[in-house]
């Protein structure tokens, strides 16, 4: 037992190695990883876990952290317990969980970008594509706010239930798998996270569950937002790695869904990160722009914003920069800047197909 402790966490090294040496084949991922194992690993997930009404992945952790407290307060109240313990030990179990990690899911981040695989040109943007892009978007959420409500001054309020959201917000995949064929989603395991409380503490509104293919969504968040989280995280589990991409296919998602509340989840979510980049470029006309939104727009955002003020604290800066780190490790080297990034998809896109 000790030889194998000792050989698994040797193993360690050579997993680091061999995931940092993926990165550069990333069409060989593409097609015998993300294209082939994945493809099978997470549609058997999703068989298993989609059918249970609570988040098995939540539980999964919580067992594991009462594991890992337990065993570090044996370790330092317990001698006996010390000397039995080796470096080993520990070694080998996280020589496990990166493979596990990695294996199931995490060979996704050395993939071939969506740029490679929509064949879009990958080029800097100037501030009249930003420019155009935002009033294109602005166009497109007044005009489905004006579907939605009698006058636009007034924001829009989802009647349906959270758990009605979930049940229709799929139909948007299958929607856009007429225009990009690999984005079946099938069959369904999207899940409110039991830890939401927490997730919201810590400014995070969902996540992939590598180790059951569960897509785990905040569940507090405002109506309003949750359709586009959920999309973004189904995205993830498709295969989608990078979180900029997750967030241009959630909007494809959004955008060609029929129902018009899904599609106005994703526009005001398009909406601010290109009004955000446009700022950036030129903040006097993003400031024009923004004097030019209805005032229901407006409100939709102040709603989110004040929502997530209300849970602001000191640890979630810590979280995220925990969370910025591990995105810069896996390929993502704009960390959690990297989620803005979606705007230069979404005009690359929009060059070469349209929407």
């Amino acid at each position: 037992m000790k030889d194998l402790k000792k050989w698994l966490t040797y193993s360690l090294i050579v997993q680091i190695f061999l995931v940092w040496l993926s990165s550069f084949f990333p069409r060989w991922i593409e097609k015998y990883y993300s294209q082939g194992i994945y493809m099978g690993l997470s549609k058997v997930f999703r068989f298993t876990f989609g059918w249970i009404p609570f988040s098995f992945g939540d539980i999964l952790y919580g067992l594991s952290i009462v594991l890992i407290t337990r065993y570090i307060v044996l370790f330092i109240s317990h001698k006996s317990f010390r000397n039995k313990t080796s470096i080993y030990s520990v070694g080998a179990t996280v020589s496990i969980i990166y493979f596990l990690f990695y294996f199931l899911w995490g060979l996704n981040y050395s993939r071939e970008n969506v740029y490679a695989r929509l064949t879009l040109d990958e080029k800097e943007l100037n501030e009249i594509q930003l420019l155009e892009l935002s009033e294109f978007i602005l166009n497109e959420t007044s005009k489905t706010l004006n579907k939605i409500v009698e006058i636009d001054s007034l924001p829009v309020v989802i009647h349906y239930t959270k758990n009605q959201i979930f049940d229709i917000v799929p139909g948007g995949y299958e929607n856009l798998q007429n225009r990009i064929p690999d984005l079946d989603y099938r069959p369904i395991s999207l899940k409110k996270s039991l830890i939401s409380l927490p997730l919201t503490y810590m400014g995070f509104s969902g996540y992939l569950n590598p180790f059951t293919g569960e897509a785990q969504v905040d569940y507090l968040v405002p109506k309003v937002s949750l359709p586009i989280i959920c999309l973004h995280e189904m995205a993830h589990q498709m295969g989608v790695g990078f979180e900029s991409e997750a967030n241009f296919i959630g909007f494809l998602a959004a955008y060609y869904h029929d129902d018009p509340y899904i599609k106005y989840s994703g526009l005001l979510m398009a909406y601010r990160y290109s009004l955000f980049d446009l700022y950036i470029a030129n903040p006097e006309k993003a400031q024009d722009l923004l004097a030019r939104t209805p005032k229901g727009i407006i409100k939709n955002i102040e709603e989110m914003e004040l929502f997530w003020a209300k849970y602001q604290n000191a640890s979630e800066a810590y979280f995220k920069a925990f969370y910025d780190g591990y995105l810069k490790v896996n390929n993502q080297e704009d960390g959690m800047k990297s989620y803005s990034n979606m705007t230069k998809l979404l005009i690359a896109y929009k060059e070469k197909y349209g929407l």
